[in-house]
């Protein structure tokens, strides 16, 4: 038997660092990294594509803090490219494809485009060209939902300014003239994008967020394999980075989704997962942007009781992080961090960034549904391997 053993694998509960002298000051700690080749993030911190940890609301709230939220598969395409839609559009510089309507449009579908897509106010066209702006104060005391929207509309005085305004420029029109929306426009008075106060705002109280070069908020989406027609959805909403999710990533499946992907999407790939050298380099071999480590080590992850399958985590990212040494492809250690603690030996280990699940399910941005016990309030958390999951 002791032939068989290939080596001693290390989890974070058998190792601590040990400190030494420092010439920063905690004021210059930076804890920026990226999470693949290409996307940078202020904060190294994931949210797992679980059913119970990551939509919409908890991808908005991890963005604008500066990490990263993946949305789980767990819905139909449909639905998932809904989730990321939403938080594409929770927040902008300038939002150069803002929704328009024509003037024909009813007052009862504007008001039902505007609840779907959480707008407060919608630039009204012709062709291209502006001819006014329909707002929720617009909509008060109606009692028809028939009216067309060219009937109770903004048309007059409105507030635009050049596509080319800077958002300093912008929040000083905004504030001049009272109103929450900048309409940009071109010489022929064609809607080249939208400037909200709200947007201004969130810049100034999230300093530190993801953001992609439009100024959006970043989110990624789990798809499985052979499952294009999702990814085809998803691309298509401005998803940042798609996540090939499997419980055994070193696999012909997931190579070839991996290669299916990068040869017909130019967009970052992350796979997984796996827990070995041997993985992580077939899926470096695949195109993949960025790899997930770690086969088991979740809370209530049960796969090494139940098939007696796995690497201690700690080991398995080194090992990873070693194999990969020289390629720019960062790892995302997926899985049991259970402390602040665990996060720092994951990076120290060659983690470029952490996965987390169980430190997040029980916040109030997550979907997880709410469950009072004995006077106290708990929400529900499962795996993705689970019965009530699958």
């Amino acid at each position: 038997m002791q032939d068989r053993i290939a080596y001693k694998g290390l989890t974070f509960d058998d190792v601590l660092l040990e400190p030494g002298y420092s010439d920063l000051l905690p004021s210059e700690v930076t804890l920026e990294s990226r999470l693949t080749r290409s996307i940078p993030l202020n904060v190294p911190i994931v949210s797992s594509p679980m059913d119970t940890v990551t939509e919409s609301e908890m991808a908005i709230a991890m963005a604008q803090l500066g990490g990263i939220g993946i949305i789980h598969k767990n819905m139909t395409a449909e639905q998932q490219a809904m989730e990321v839609d939403r938080v594409k559009r929770s927040e902008h510089g300038v939002i150069v494809d803002p929704v328009t309507l024509p003037p024909e449009t009813t007052v009862g579908e504007a008001s039902r485009i505007m609840d779907e897509r959480n707008i407060g106010g919608v630039p009204i066209t012709v062709d291209g060209r502006l001819v006014g702006i329909l707002t929720r104060r617009d909509l008060r005391f109606l009692e028809s939902t028939e009216t067309p929207v060219k009937e109770v509309m903004t048309k007059e005085n409105l507030v635009t300014a050049s596509e080319v305004t800077s958002l300093e420029a912008a929040e000083r029109i905004l504030l001049e003239n009272r109103v929450e929306k900048l309409l940009l426009v071109d010489d022929q008075y064609q809607l080249r994008g939208l400037i909200t106060i709200k947007d201004i705002d969130k810049n100034l109280q999230f300093p530190q967020a993801s953001k992609d070069s439009r100024g959006r908020l970043r989110v990624g989406a789990a798809v499985g394999v052979n499952d294009m027609e999702r990814v085809a959805l998803l691309v298509e909403k401005g998803v940042d980075v798609l996540v090939v999710d499997s419980a055994h990533g070193h696999s012909r499946n997931v190579i070839e989704s991996v290669r299916e992907i990068k040869k017909e999407y130019s967009i970052d790939v992350i796979a997984g997962n796996v827990a070995t050298a041997e993985g992580a380099k077939a899926l470096a071999d695949a195109g993949c942007d960025a790899i997930k480590v770690g086969i088991g080590p979740g809370s209530i992850c049960t796969t090494r009781i139940i098939s007696g399958i796995g690497v201690p985590q700690l080991t398995a990212v080194a090992n990873a992080a070693k194999a990969l040494k020289g390629t720019d492809i960062p790892i995302i250690a997926d899985g049991g961090i259970r402390y602040s603690g665990d996060m720092t030996k994951a990076l120290a280990a060659g983690a470029w960034t952490v996965m987390v699940g169980g430190l997040l399910a029980g916040v109030d941005e997550s979907p997880g549904e709410m469950i009072l016990f004995q006077g106290r309030s708990f929400k529900r958390y499962r795996g993705m391997g689970s019965l009530g999951a699958m």
